[in-house]
């Protein structure tokens, strides 16, 4: 697909006047694209990285819009600018020159099979790719003109069905008025549209969705899910071939490790971790671990989920894998050193990958705590924001002693579906106000709220809220001197996390 040679610059001839048909008989002529041909060009290293890491900030992007924007408006003016900075994109009718059209398009195409191949290592990373991918495509064709939407919808191939008005009649009789009059409709298989079908905006009749021509982007998207998938699938299949190649390789595997879904990467906030030190380090948990740790402290076990989700969190912060089994015998203290050693000693052995295929199992993302393995009766694992009731979410707020404002804040948050923008805002606040605790005397600083990046594992929450603590501990004395160096520091910490290097 790709080798790494100096680029060959493609040669233009025309003038600005016949821009448009210059374009058009390039290898890219339509700023929209479905990605099916892989690309049939020279790329530099250097560019092959850069183009990745440009789209690669593009998507996350529109993760964090997605978590953290007010509304429909806010997230679409949060993605154009990230699209404008790192991969803009004109259209035909621009008055930019030729090269500078085919240079934009061909950065776009090239890099979206770079991230194709890096993504595609697991499941998850996959999974995480194709989401927003799906929304980049989304969010370009809303805001494309008429006549590049009919050019994408044309080289798609979505075989729709086009209702006729007699057909339309006899097929959705009274329910015909759900659409404007001279509205067009498409027959479709319900399975196709199912975004559409969830937000009832389609009726339905015997398995069969009637979408309006208005809706047509949820084919497309649908398409290009499908695709996209089956294209993944066979990057997956392909990548061990390229174990030899020293150059790309490492470069893959960077930009898989630069996501936000993918493995958290720890600060070492905490420093050495041992058995002893763990209780005291809770108070940083965020509360998924907190819970975990607080049933093993009452009922002395957890179940397998419990376990395997409560010990990677610790094998990320810090916890060697001695020091491990010395916790969780302390913790197991109702059952014989026999017992322990037959039934979890190597459980804990194989997390550090000292046993079995001796893989580094690395924490868990917030993304797999929420979407896999759902806790079961006597479980204790998953997000709370998740999983527990609502009435049980609120209690477990309490406990940070929050006012009930704010606790209505965040269970709101968890209530519409946003887990781990409730998550964000719970340690925002619990990071306020220890601020406040800490430094009563600067009331303008404590009121002035800690916004942080979106929280996308608990070992990301830990170090933000550990470290973020340091430092206002660290900063106490020196505030006086200058009011400004908590703030500096807090607002600072988070972007820290989450720079891709």
């Amino acid at each position: 697909m790709f080798n790494q040679r100096t680029v060959k610059r493609e040669g233009y001839q025309g003038d600005q006047a016949a821009v448009p048909e210059v374009v058009r008989r390039s290898r890219y002529p339509c700023r929209l694209s479905m990605y099916g041909d892989a690309p049939d060009v020279e790329v530099s290293i250097e560019e092959f990285e850069t183009f990745a890491l440009d789209r690669l900030q593009v998507l996350r992007a529109i993760e964090d819009a997605q978590l953290r924007a007010k509304g429909e408006d806010d997230m679409r003016k949060r993605v154009s600018e990230a699209l404008e900075k790192h991969m803009p994109s004109h259209t035909n009718r621009s008055k930019l020159p030729p090269r500078q059209l085919v240079s934009e398009r061909r950065k776009d195409h090239v890099s979206h099979f770079i991230l194709r191949l890096a993504f595609s290592r697991t499941e998850e990373l996959r999974g995480w790719f194709l989401r927003y991918e799906c929304a980049l495509l989304k969010h370009r064709f809303q805001n494309a003109d008429l006549a590049e939407k009919q050019e994408l919808l044309s080289s798609a191939h979505l075989r729709l069905a086009h209702l006729s008005p007699a057909d339309r009649d006899a097929k959705l009789g009274t329910a015909s008025g759900f659409y404007a009059a001279q509205e067009q409709l498409f027959e479709v298989d319900f399975e196709r549209v199912l975004d559409l079908v969830g937000r009832s905006q389609v009726v339905l009749r015997a398995g069969r969705a009637f979408v309006p021509q208005s809706e047509v982007a949820a084919l497309l998207i649908h398409e290009f899910r499908h695709t996209m998938t089956q294209a993944l699938a066979v990057c997956a299949k392909a990548l061990p071939q390229m174990g030899e190649d020293e150059r790309l390789l490492p470069l893959l595997q960077n930009l898989s490790n630069q996501t936000a879904r993918s493995e958290y990467q720890s600060t070492g906030a905490a420093g050495a971790v041992t058995a002893e030190s763990v209780p005291g380090l809770s108070d940083s948990f965020p509360l998924c671990m907190q819970h975990l740790h607080s049933q093993l402290a009452r009922d002395h076990h957890l179940r397998h989920g419990g376990r395997m989700q409560l010990g990677l969190f610790l094998k990320g912060i810090g916890l060697g894998l001695q020091d491990a089994l010395v916790f969780w015998r302390r913790a197991f203290s109702a059952m014989t050193d026999d017992q322990f050693q037959k039934g979890y000693a190597y459980n804990i052995r194989h997390n550090y990958g000292m046993e079995g295929k001796r893989a580094d199992y690395t924490p868990y993302s917030c993304h797999r705590v929420i979407m896999s393995n759902p806790p079961g009766p006597g479980d204790h694992h998953g997000c709370p924001f998740r999983h527990f009731s609502a009435e049980r979410l609120r209690a477990a707020l309490h406990k940070d002693s929050l006012p009930d404002a704010e606790v209505r804040e965040v269970a709101d948050l968890a209530q519409a579906g946003h887990y781990q923008v409730a998550c964000t805002r719970h340690l925002e606040l619990r990071l306020h106000h220890r601020r406040q605790q800490r430094q009563p005397h600067q009331q303008q600083q404590s009121d002035a709220d800690i916004r942080l990046s979106s929280v996308t594992s608990p070992n990301q929450y830990f170090d933000l809220c550990l470290g973020c603590t340091k430092s206002t501990h660290a900063s106490a004395a020196s505030t006086a001197a200058d009011p400004t160096t908590a703030a500096a520091i807090l607002s600072g910490a988070p972007k820290a996390t989450t720079a891709i290097h």
